[in-house]
C-alpha cells in the first residue's frame, strides 16, 4: 500500500511540474505576442485596421526558419478573437526548392470572418503553396487584402534567407481552459 501511495504522489508531482513548465512557456509566448503587437502597431500604418476589424488573429512572435534546399519553420503563438486571447497555437512548415539561410520572423495571420477563424480553431487549417506573407514595409498594410479569408504579415527580426521554394504551413490550436 505504501508503494502505491508513493507512486501516486510521485506521478502527481511530475504532472504538476510538467503543467507548471508548460504554463511558464505559454506565459512567455503571451508576453512576446503582446510585445510584438505593440511593436507592429507602432511600426506599420494601416495594420491597426486589421487588428480592429478582423474576426480574429494569431500572433507568432518568434518563428524560426531555415533551410538549404529542404527547409522548415516552427513557432508558437497566441490566438485572439475580437481582441481577446482565446488560445495558443503552433506552426510547422516544410518546404523544398531554392532556399538557403536562416531567419527569425514575427508572423501574424488575420481572419476576415468568424467562419475563417472557426476553420483555424478546428485544427485542419493549412496554407497551400500559393499562400504567401506580406513582408512589412512602411505603408504596405494599407493596400493588403484578404485572400480566401486570411491575410498574413511577416516582420523579419534577424538573419537572412533567400527563398524561392514551395511548401505548406500546418497549424494546431489549443483553447485556453479557464
Amino acid at each position: 500500500m505504501k508503494i502505491l501511495k508513493s507512486i501516486t504522489i510521485t506521478a502527481l508531482l511530475f504532472l504538476a511540474i510538467g503543467l507548471n513548465a508548460q504554463n511558464n512557456k505559454d506565459q512567455k509566448i503571451i508576453r512576446d505576442a503582446n510585445k510584438a503587437i505593440t511593436k507592429l502597431m507602432k511600426l506599420e500604418v494601416g495594420l491597426d485596421q486589421f487588428f480592429s476589424n478582423s474576426a480574429g488573429y494569431v500572433v507568432f512572435p518568434n518563428v524560426g526558419k531555415g533551410g538549404l534546399i529542404f527547409g522548415g519553420a516552427s513557432g508558437n503563438g497566441v490566438v485572439y478573437e475580437n481582441g481577446t486571447m482565446i488560445g495558443m497555437a503552433n506552426l510547422k512548415k516544410f518546404s523544398v526548392g531554392l532556399q538557403a539561410g536562416g531567419q527569425a520572423i514575427t508572423e501574424v495571420i488575420f481572419f476576415e470572418t468568424e467562419a475563417d477563424l472557426a476553420e483555424f480553431k478546428e485544427g485542419d487549417f493549412e496554407f497551400s503553396a500559393e499562400a504567401s506573407a506580406v513582408a512589412l514595409k512602411s505603408g504596405i498594410a494599407v493596400n493588403a487584402k484578404y485572400r480566401d479569408g486570411v491575410v498574413v504579415f511577416a516582420l523579419p527580426k534577424a538573419g537572412l534567407m533567400a527563398d524561392a521554394s514551395v511548401g505548406g504551413q500546418k497549424f494546431e490550436y489549443k483553447p485556453i481552459i479557464n
